[in-house]
């Protein structure tokens, strides 16, 4: 892909903003034409510079009242089974987010839980219940923000 220019950094950073705004407004906004916007949208989703949309969830309204994150660590360590947990974890409702990580600890796992017991039996039944998983810690959420604005290093 070309690199992205000025226009392409104005449209990312519009979508991250509010990944709802309908190709008109986003035209509008950036000051080019609809079909314009429409071509470079779809440019930049085929060569993976965005990777979808997605939508802020507040958890706490649809039950999941606590939020942690359990450090895992891996023992053995192979791509077979990062692999394997990444393919195990990420399709559990209680999955936010992974991040596979070098360090102390092999991933960094957001959860979302109603309450502490739920926390409990997930952490033991999912995580510890692995035998390639020799430590965990896990912690609690007390806020999560994310940055309001992308990181243009392009510029």
């Amino acid at each position: 892909m070309k690199k992205l220019d000025d226009v392409d950094l104005k449209i990312l950073t519009q979508l991250f903003n509010d990944a709802d705004i309908t190709n008109k407004e986003l035209a509008q906004k950036v000051s080019i034409a609809p079909s314009t916007c429409l071509e470079r949208v779809k440019r930049m989703k085929s060569a993976g510079v965005i990777k979808g949309s997605y939508i802020d969830v507040n958890y706490n309204t649809i039950g999941g009242n606590i939020q942690a994150i359990a450090a895992i660590v891996l023992q053995p360590y192979s791509e077979q089974i990062v692999d394997a947990l990444k393919n195990d974890l990420l399709p559990k409702a209680e999955i936010i987010s992974m991040f596979h990580m070098g360090g102390a600890f092999d991933f960094y796992i957001h959860m979302s839980v109603k309450d502490t017991e739920h926390l409990r039996r997930f952490v033991f039944e999912a995580i510890t219940s692995r035998d390639e998983v020799t430590n965990v810690e896990t912690a609690l959420v007390f806020e999560h923000s994310r940055s309001p604005s992308i990181p243009l290093f392009n510029r």
